[in-house]
């Protein structure tokens, strides 16, 4: 059904500011019930997703890391899964019980995936990293499948949920993903100074006078919680924190106190975008948004990791011909 842009415009100052037009009950109910909290989760999702992904690649020097990548997605779905699976409610506060087992098995996750990664390589090389992501990934999508196969009547559920989506969310979910959006996005926009002198090292850092394991400890749980609460609410959503962060560093520069709030707001515009096209590409069916984003970011991805070996073979011929 066509709604008119006037007719929109009098439904979104009716939700979003005291004012309240006259307007027809059954646009109300179209653009304030279903679309406008629709449009703004997928901008917060997205938004919380490539802010920790370009806070992931600044923190570790690699432009490969992203929630989707290191694994941390993959945790933060466990987290959600097992609530779904279980029945698990916090006592007082069942509301949040979703998000916080979310960001719970999330924040587990990275420390495993770096722990394991150092235990591997002292480096924390890219390859090390990406591949522990990816195998610790694939092992805990493998529980998951598990908790499917076991479940009963829950199956449409966790199964819907795992492909991604912001459909049929209303302003509860919304309600829901804004305090944890609020808490850590500003947690890392503070943190951009600290990012850029992260960037260029630990000991460098160290010396340019910045508690490194502090900061380290604040920006791995701000992205961490970010992550977590994205997931809880849409599902799996992959390549968005790698695809975002890398076009505005391309496009803007690798200054974070500029790079993270841009990625922030495009990361809210690309999401939003490939929800539109997920609900009209084969209209009347919808496609989850998973399904796009990964179609467009796994090219991206193969062509970053092309691009950096391509530099590193460049730089040890450049290497070898010094030597001889």
């Amino acid at each position: 059904m066509a709604v008119p842009l006037s007719e929109i415009i009098k439904v979104i100052i009716a939700h979003v500011t005291p004012f309240s037009p006259a307007v027809d009950s059954v646009h109300d109910s179209i653009i304030g019930d279903v679309r406008l909290p629709r449009v703004l989760l997928a901008g917060l999702v997205g938004a919380s997703l490539a802010i920790s992904g370009a806070a992931f690649q600044g923190l570790l020097q690699n432009p490969l890391a992203d929630p989707y990548t290191l694994g941390v997605s993959s945790g933060a779905s466990v987290g959600a899964v097992l609530v779904l699976f279980l029945g698990i409610s916090f006592p007082v506060f069942s509301m949040v019980t979703l998000p916080i087992m979310s960001i719970l098995t999330a924040v587990l996750t990275l420390l495993f995936v770096i722990t394991f990664a150092r235990m591997l390589d002292q480096t924390l090389s890219i390859e090390t990293l990406i591949l522990t992501g990816i195998v610790l990934g694939s092992f805990l999508g493998s529980v998951i499948s598990l908790m499917i196969a076991l479940t009963g009547d829950e199956l449409r559920q966790i199964v819907g949920w795992l492909l991604g989506s912001v459909a049929m969310r209303g302003w509860n979910f919304v309600s829901l993903l804004v305090p944890f959006f609020v808490i850590g996005s500003l947690l890392l926009l503070i943190q951009g100074q600290e990012l850029n002198a992260m960037s260029l090292g630990e000991e460098r850092a160290k010396q340019l006078g910045v508690p490194t394991e502090k900061r380290k400890a604040v920006i791995l749980l701000a992205a961490s919680i970010l992550t977590g609460a994205a997931v809880a609410v849409s599902g799996t959503i992959g390549f968005v924190g790698l695809v975002v962060p890398h076009i505005c560093r391309k496009l803007f520069g690798v200054d974070h106190r500029h790079l993270l709030p841009l990625s922030l707001i495009n990361g809210a515009t690309f999401l939003i975008l490939a929800d539109l096209v997920s609900r009209t590409i084969i209209a009347p069916v919808e496609l989850p948004i998973g399904v796009i984003t990964s179609l467009i970011g796994a090219p991206i991805f193969a062509l970053i990791l092309y691009q950096q070996r391509k530099e590193r073979s460049t730089h040890r011929k450049r290497r070898g011909a010094v030597h001889d």
